[in-house]
């Protein structure tokens, strides 16, 4: 499913020191985007708030980033008691990367991590009208259910290997260089 990102774009994990730039992504959504992120209208104290949670236990966030600007996001979040097998996935992407191969390689991303941390059942909950959302999920074989205006896609992920470990183990390392290499052109930008 390897499509070509746009724009040279670059997937990668946040880290919890960059809160504040997946907040400022959240913020830059345009209207629609932002409420079929959240299925529903939220404040930019809400967001604020959400943007810093990225750093509680067992979230973890992949950002789409153009030139060192986050432009898309995929979250996988534990749902249930510590420790449960089953997450949430949700994507943010703003509207001039959508439809581009974007929620394809972030989902692609959050898959293997759930896959490695024994998360069995990966939900993805979206608006009715979601249709991007849903045509994502179809991608991913999601079994669909419907919950009062809501359309709730469910992947199963397979057991770990050490071969998806490792895989993770040099996306990872591939991120933390992009991420310092993005750090020192912003430096001599400002200089």
């Amino acid at each position: 499913m390897n499509e070509p990102l746009p724009d040279d774009g670059v997937v990668r994990k946040l880290w919890p020191a960059e809160a504040a730039a997946y907040r400022d992504h959240l913020l830059r959504l345009d209207r629609e985007s932002r409420n079929t992120r959240f299925s529903g209208a939220v404040s930019d104290e809400f967001i604020d708030k959400h943007a810093h949670s990225i750093s509680d236990f067992g979230v973890i966030v992949y950002g789409f980033f153009v030139d060192g600007v986050l432009r898309g996001a995929g979250e996988l979040r534990p749902v249930g008691p510590l420790f449960s097998h089953e997450a949430e996935a949700a994507f943010s992407i703003e509207k001039d990367w959508q439809s581009h191969g974007v929620g394809t390689a972030l989902l692609e991303r959050i898959l293997l991590s759930s896959r490695n941390r024994g998360i069995r059942l990966l939900r993805m909950d979206c608006l009715a009208g979601n249709r991007r959302m849903q045509q994502l999920a179809r991608k991913f074989e999601a079994d669909f259910t419907f919950d009062f205006g809501s359309i709730i896609g469910e992947v199963k992920a397979p057991r770990y290997t050490a071969l998806s470990l490792a895989l993770e183990a040099v996306e990872d390392a591939h991120g933390i260089a992009t991420s310092m290499l993005d750090a020192q052109m912003r430096l001599f930008k400002v200089a």
